[in-house]
């Protein structure tokens, strides 16, 4: 018999993953939501969240504001998806495994083009700064590779 024990409490974590769902994120709990979403065509911009401060004060915050800058610059990703570290273990560990060769971290920000990885923002990148450059990391990533006018180059 396997007995899973989650690292945090999700009634604890529920407003976290709701700040990263009222971004626009989906969030994926199995492995089997990870496997089918993470593959979808176009770009798809990944969210490792987590209850760590620099989740809380950098990660999240730069997110919204790399978001906002995305709509009304024409580059928001496909697939906005989020996974959580210390409660959807299996399909954190699911959604790394797209990051291969990097260190797991968390928070982690990944952006992929059809399930394959293009960069990925680590946490000492989003620990050592402040959201605005967390937000200045990832509005380059979309502006770089998800401007609707770069498709097709």
């Amino acid at each position: 018999m396997k007995i899973d024990i989650n690292m945090y409490d999700p009634n604890m974590v529920k407003p976290m993953k709701d700040e990263a769902i009222s971004m626009g994120f989906r969030e994926l709990s199995t492995v089997s939501d990870v496997k089918r979403e993470i593959v979808k065509k176009g770009y798809t911009l990944v969210f490792v969240n987590s209850v760590c401060g620099c989740a809380a004060g950098k990660a999240r915050p730069g997110l919204k504001l790399a978001l906002k800058y995305a709509g009304e610059n024409d580059c928001v990703p496909d697939n906005l998806l989020t996974v959580f570290a210390g409660v959807d273990r299996e399909a954190v560990a699911e959604a790394r495994g797209y990051f291969a060769g990097n260190v797991p971290t968390s928070p982690q920000i990944a952006l992929l083009r059809d399930g394959k990885l293009i960069s990925l923002i680590q946490r000492n990148e989003i620990e050592n700064s402040d959201e605005h450059r967390v937000a200045e990391l990832v509005v380059n990533l979309l502006k770089e590779h998800v401007k609707r006018s770069n498709y097709g180059q």
